[in-house]
């Protein structure tokens, strides 16, 4: 059956939010040229059917303290389930395969490659003679490229990279491998030490990473090759 109008707008809707991360009412009646009224229609009808729920957007250091912030859109585990877990469920159902049949170094291996990919993709950002900071901004391009809606924001004496969505949230709740390969590439990518601080897999609303300044990490390394001598 056909759907109708309504229908294919409200799941362009869901889609958006599904492929660009978390949006507010404006941002999303703005992308996809709908009123305002139109766009809380959709969304009423999205929330009602458990597809979407709202929540206070993820606020990074610098932006705290500026005033209430306008509410965010956000995909459900089963809104997610209606759109894209036929494929994480197989990629599940693949995995624990692997692992049950004595293969736990299998998915090791896999959550590596997959880093090392990544690593690849992010071989011009690692070669270059920019900044930590920039170095971030650029990483954070590069994984909204792959479908992660990433930004970067000031934090302490750092930066931090926010993933507003993640594509394989499903797969990386049952196996945290492929976060923790994920962050390795990172480091890498970026030539210092980081810390992931919440994952969306782990039921955070946001994955976040924080990147210590190159001066931090320098006073870090002296403090070290003090304590060796």
């Amino acid at each position: 059956m056909k759907k109708s109008e309504p229908d294919k707008t409200r799941d362009q809707v869901a889609r958006t939010i599904l492929e660009g991360g978390p949006a507010s009412a404006a941002d999303l009646a703005e992308k996809l040229s709908i009123t305002p009224a139109g766009i809380r229609r959709h969304l009423d009808s999205l929330i009602s059917e458990g597809v979407l729920t709202a929540r206070d957007p993820y606020q990074g250091s610098a932006l705290r303290g500026r005033g209430r912030p306008s509410k965010v859109f956000v995909m459900t585990d089963s809104g997610r389930e209606k759109f894209e877990h036929s494929y994480d469920d197989l990629a599940v159902a693949a995995l624990k395969f692997m692992a049950s049949k004595n293969g736990s170094h299998l998915v090791n291996e896999f959550a590596q490659s997959r880093a090392n990919e990544f690593e690849r993709k992010g071989s011009q950002i690692k070669d270059s003679n920019k900044s930590v900071s920039e170095k971030a901004k650029a990483l954070a391009k590069l994984l909204t490229k792959e479908g992660y809606a990433a930004s970067t924001d000031k934090m302490g004496n750092g930066e931090e990279i926010c993933q507003h969505h993640c594509p394989i949230a499903h797969v990386a709740s049952e196996f945290p491998q492929l976060c923790e390969a994920e962050t390795a590439a990172f480091s890498a990518i970026l030539g210092t030490h980081v810390q992931r601080l919440a994952t969306i897999a782990h039921g955070d609303g946001v994955c976040t990473t924080f990147i210590p300044s190159e001066v931090s990490q320098k006073s870090k390394n002296k403090i070290k090759e003090g304590a060796r001598s």
